[in-house]
C-alpha cells in the first residue's frame, strides 16, 4: 500500500498507529517544522521528555516539544513569541 509520495506500509513499524498530520502554524518554525509540512506520526512510540509530540488537549491537536520537571508538564513551542501551555487537571489529555 503506498502511503504518502512514495513511502510505503513497510517503512514503518506500527502500521496501524502510524498516520500523517499536516502542520499548521508558526509554532515549531525554529525546530525547522513549517506551515503545510506533512508529519509521520506513530502512535505507538512512548512520548518522552523533550521529544517533539503531537499532543491532544481538549480533542484539539497541536505539535510541540514535551518538557517534563519535577512531575509538571509542559508543551513548549519552538519559536520564542508563543507561550508554553501547562498541563493542568482541568485539561483532557
Amino acid at each position: 500500500m503506498v502511503l504518502l509520495h512514495g513511502l510505503t506500509s513497510n517503512q514503518f513499524s506500527h502500521t496501524k498507529d502510524t498516520y500523517a498530520v499536516k502542520a499548521s502554524g508558526d509554532r515549531m518554525k525554529d525546530a525547522g517544522i513549517l506551515e503545510g509540512y506533512l508529519l509521520i506520526v506513530d502512535r505507538a512510540i512512548e512520548p518522552l521528555n523533550n521529544h517533539i509530540v503531537i499532543a491532544s488537549i481538549n480533542d484539539e491537536q497541536t505539535v510541540k516539544r514535551l518538557r517534563v520537571k519535577k512531575g509538571a508538564v509542559s508543551l513548549v513551542p519552538e519559536n520564542a513569541s508563543h507561550k508554553p501551555i501547562k498541563i493542568t487537571g482541568e485539561m483532557v489529555f
